[in-house]
């Protein structure tokens, strides 16, 4: 798969815009996410019936999912968000880059909204970035399922048409399985662009092609400019 100009960029937050001053905290985060999931995959074939949530959901007021463990944890850590994490080195040139061609850009994120996510955008002055953002108690299916890619797609300013190409730049190996199981339900193409080493081994697992690894932002930068001189 040749990487195409995008007319869409969609980010995924943690390990992608911003990384963690203390990866081993993220590693957690990423292993209860992984875990769930295998959970509620488990429990489908058990039950013989489809489980979309991890077990680990209680519903409050009937409607609202309260995420327990993503919530105890980030009560533990008790620092505020510039403690913990920090924009990774070059996004903020290559938001700007897009911003300036008018490139609609979303972020989709495993991670709570409110308490950590929505912190960070102010924190670093990211909200003014994107059009959409979605965060894990927006949706039922966090990735690996599609579900929160396609509801940034739905919530962008315009519908995406036939002639768009979409990015979805993403640090883990669910990050890649999950743009391209998007792809069945919009117009057009889903490009996922693995970001550092673990999404990047996705990426040549499901030979995309090595032009969609990026190991840092400023050589994502050059493809950028060399993609919008065409």
């Amino acid at each position: 798969m040749t990487l195409a100009k995008p007319t869409i960029v969609l980010f995924d937050m943690d390990g992608t815009t911003v990384r963690h001053l203390h990866p081993a905290l993220l590693d957690v985060l990423e292993r209860l996410d992984d875990a769930a999931h295998k959970g509620a995959k488990f429990f489908s074939k058990v039950l013989k019936r489809e489980i979309a949530a991890p077990p680990l959901v209680e519903f409050h007021d009937g409607e609202r999912p309260k995420l327990l463990v993503h919530r105890a944890i980030h009560k533990i850590r008790r620092k505020e968000v510039g403690q913990i994490v920090e924009p990774c080195p070059g996004i903020y040139n290559i938001l700007d880059f897009l911003k300036s061609h008018n490139i609609p850009m979303g972020l989709v994120s495993n991670g709570l909204g409110k308490g950590y996510g929505h912190d960070i955008l102010q924190k670093f002055d990211l909200a003014k970035y994107f059009d959409v953002t979605i965060f894990r108690e927006d949706i039922t299916r966090a990735k690996p399922f599609p579900d929160s890619i396609l509801q940034a797609i739905r919530g962008l300013t315009r519908p995406p048409a036939p002639t768009d190409i979409i990015w979805y730049i993403g640090d883990r190996h669910k990050d890649v399985t999950a743009a391209l199981a998007a792809r069945e339900f919009v117009p057009c193409p889903i490009q996922p662009l693995g970001y550092g080493l673990n999404s990047s081994i996705a990426i040549l697992e499901r030979n995309i092609g090595v032009d969609h690894i990026v190991m840092a932002y400023p050589d994502l930068e050059n493809k950028l400019r060399n993609l919008f001189r065409t």
